[in-house]
């Protein structure tokens, strides 16, 4: 046996695993030596369009949507470095959106954390709302028949600015670009469709697609319907530094990150494996049960049927007990009676979509979770709790027998496995 570190929580976890066991991990891609200097020169050298500082006059009132808690962004550098390069335009005038598409408002406190506290004290900083009918504008129609609401801060805004990061996802192909303005600051009624049992369960709708991702194209038409003017992704290693900077087009700068990241975060398998031990990247992206679904569905990519998947989430937030995700996992005894219900065109509850997944990866593998979840809680969301992972694997490779294979994602979805 040996030993990994698993990404779990902020402190990680060590767990021993057989020395045979496939260990799937991001190429390593080093930090960018000079963070901030890379940033800047990538918003004074965009692809697609002008320098920034360019574009916007001072007069202007700028909205900046940035991702909320639940992602790794590191706002707390784009974000001043933002004000910064936009030093002309005077700080009353920004706005900075937390881009929560239907999650739950972050603190002051949290905020703080996530962006500083001098930009807090600062800047004007609101949370997005997707229930509140008075802050939304409806702006059109896509072609797949969603009436498209924006956030109004957000579309009355002279210049408006999307950041985020750009990783592999599991139903829109890659995060970032127009994801990062369609759910993020979208009305519930455009959320709910983007995440229809229709969109989720096209085949295109997964890992590393991008031509051909329904789920894509209809962030990309919501997204153009009031077009960010300009757009700022990174992207992360497993330490959380910054590898790469894309700037530019919210298209153009986003595709060129994909492709960087289709290089570094895929990884072909020769066949699947009976057991696959997986997290999701550790804080602050497994604070919840929800997130959690995300390394779940990286595992279930390579997981044989009737395989076996063994998720470490800390889930320090909980299921999380807002939204309807908790509430779903109760409305039928089984992962196929819920796949069902929620195929049912007469079915729509926001949140349906992660139970979707979920179902979908359970119907093929059974689900462990180890967590600082109690174990009924586990067990209510259909999942068997975990009280060590050692113990877990040892029962599992007893269970599957000798030649049992094992494959070990520590950083989760941060890499994407696919069998070749």
């Amino acid at each position: 046996m040996r030993k990994v570190n698993l990404a779990y929580g902020k402190t990680g976890l060590e767990v021993a695993v057989p020395d045979d066991a496939v260990v799937i991990e991001p190429r390593h891609t080093d930090g960018l030596a000079y963070e901030k200097g890379s940033v800047l020169h990538a918003l004074r050298h965009p692809t697609g369009t002008p320098p920034l500082r360019d574009m916007v006059r001072a007069t202007d009132r700028v909205a900046i949507v940035i991702s909320d808690i639940t992602r790794p962004t590191p706002n707390h550098k784009l974000v001043p470095w933002l004000l910064e390069e936009l030093s002309h335009v005077p700080r009353e005038n920004f706005v900075v959106i937390n881009g929560l598409g239907s999650h739950r408002a972050n603190t002051r406190e949290e905020l703080a954390g996530m962006l500083g506290r001098e930009v807090v004290e600062t800047v004007r900083v609101v949370n997005h709302d997707a229930f509140d009918d008075a802050g939304l504008v409806h702006v059109g129609r896509n072609s797949y028949g969603s009436d498209v609401f924006l956030n109004k801060t957000y579309v009355e805004a002279d210049f408006r600015i999307a950041t985020g990061f750009i990783e592999p996802h599991f139903f829109a192909g890659f995060s970032g670009g127009p994801k990062g303005i369609s759910p993020a600051v979208a009305g519930i009624r455009t959320i709910l469709d983007f995440h229809n049992a229709a969109m989720i369960g096209h085949p295109n709708s997964t890992w590393g697609i991008i031509e051909g991702n329904i789920l894509q194209d209809a962030a990309t038409q919501n997204c153009l319907k009031v077009k960010p003017q300009f757009m700022l992704n990174v992207t992360l290693n497993g330490k959380k530094e910054i590898t790469g900077v894309f700037a530019g087009d919210v298209i153009k700068a986003h595709r060129k990150g994909c492709k960087f990241v289709k290089e570094h975060a895929m990884y072909a398998v020769d066949a699947p494996f009976d057991i696959v031990v997986t997290t999701n990247s550790g804080y602050p992206l497994d604070q919840n049960l929800y997130q959690t679904v995300k390394g779940m569905s990286a595992a279930a990519q390579i997981v044989r049927q009737g395989g076996s998947i063994v998720s470490a989430s800390e889930c320090s937030d909980g299921v999380p007990d807002h939204g309807n995700y908790a509430k779903i996992l109760t409305m039928r005894e089984t992962p196929g009676e819920l796949l069902a219900m929620i195929e049912d065109p007469s079915f729509s509850m926001f949140d349906q979509w992660q139970v979707q997944v979920q179902a979908m990866i359970q119907l093929k593998a059974d689900c462990y979770v180890y967590s600082t979840l109690d174990e009924a809680t586990v067990r209510k969301a259909k999942f068997t709790p975990v009280a060590d992972v050692g113990d877990t694997l040892a029962a599992l490779l007893a269970k599957y027998g000798p030649g049992a294979r094992v494959a070990v994602l520590p950083l989760g979805p941060l890499t994407i496995p696919y069998v070749r």
